[in-house]
């Protein structure tokens, strides 16, 4: 059992950046991928970044390879989000999830999510 909990967002202008974070509890953070998701107001939840267990791969979202950075410390627990150049399409609620296999991470169907932290960009 994995209980997860981010934190970080907030608002910010447009160009500007922010880092979101997602700390894991309750069993050991390296036996599992981690990903981030969100979800704006009227749509669907989509996917934002994922990253193995050890670190070693990372995959994004069309809509933010260039912008976002994904990754993890797992002495302290932690995943990251390193959010930059964001725009107003970017505001969404952010979601960190967790599970044992990236395939069904990926596909948004980790067993394991925190809940969400708001994320604005706004002039």
């Amino acid at each position: 059992q994995v209980q997860l909990v981010e934190s970080g967002g907030g608002l910010v202008q447009p160009g500007g950046s922010l880092r979101v974070s997602c700390v894991a509890s309750g069993d050991i953070f390296s036996n599992y991928d981690m990903g981030w998701f969100r979800q704006a107001p009227g749509k669907e939840r989509e996917f934002v970044s994922a990253i193995t267990w050890g670190g070693s791969n990372t995959y994004y979202g069309d809509s933010v390879k260039g912008r976002f950075t994904i990754s993890r410390d797992n002495a302290k627990n932690t995943g990251y989000l390193q959010m930059n150049n964001l725009k107003p399409e970017d505001t969404a609620v952010y979601y960190c999830a967790a599970d044992a296999t990236m395939i069904a991470l990926a596909a948004g169907r980790g067993r394991y999510w925190g809940q969400g932290t708001q994320v604005t960009v706004s002039s």
